[in-house]
């Protein structure tokens, strides 16, 4: 079904368009808030990232879904990485040790949050910490990957992913303790 949506998206039908729009438009937007937390700037680069999408799936070849929801997936990343450098809004900071006492060895628990709440946690973190933090985990990039995505050193990505962490494992716990 959706090998023959793509042939006629390429034919510039309207309606597989749309179709292919609503079978995609969700889970693309849960990509997008990951990156911009801001509802009507994530609606922004989404619709920017769909623009693209139909723009570019003529010269494409299909090979399956899960090969075209990957690149579908890596437009609206760069759409979103794009955004962020375009408005300035992409700063990575440097953290007081003091202000994240947590060592290394103690785990949040993570598991006794909702998948609402971490993406809650994550959307406010700081710029660079959210951007880093989801390259890493949720796309699989290296620190060198994420270094030439986002023209940082590979040091700084490094460095933003572990104060991430902190800073998210800070926050996990003050939720499990207001739940208490």
């Amino acid at each position: 079904m959706v090998e023959q949506l793509v042939e006629r998206i390429r034919q510039k039908d309207q309606r597989a368009m749309s179709q292919f729009y609503q079978m995609y438009v969700e889970e693309l937007s849960s990509v997008c808030y990951r990156y911009v937390p801001s509802r009507s700037d994530a609606k922004d680069v989404l619709q920017n990232s769909f623009v693209k999408i139909f723009t570019l799936i003529p010269t494409i070849d299909y090979y399956s879904k899960e090969a075209l929801w990957g690149w579908m997936k890596k437009v609206v990343v760069n759409e979103s990485l794009n955004y962020l450098k375009e408005r300035k809004k992409l700063l990575f900071v440097a953290q007081d040790m003091e202000y994240l006492p947590i060592s290394d060895d103690e785990e949040p628990e993570v598991e006794r949050i909702t998948a609402d709440e971490l993406h809650q946690l994550i959307s406010a973190l700081p710029d660079g910490y959210r951007t880093v933090i989801n390259l890493y985990a949720f796309e699989g990039y290296s620190h060198q990957k994420i270094a030439e995505l986002l023209r940082i050193e590979e040091s700084t990505s490094a460095s933003q992913l572990y104060y991430a962490k902190r800073l998210l494992a800070k926050k996990i716990k003050e939720l499990m303790k207001k739940r208490r």
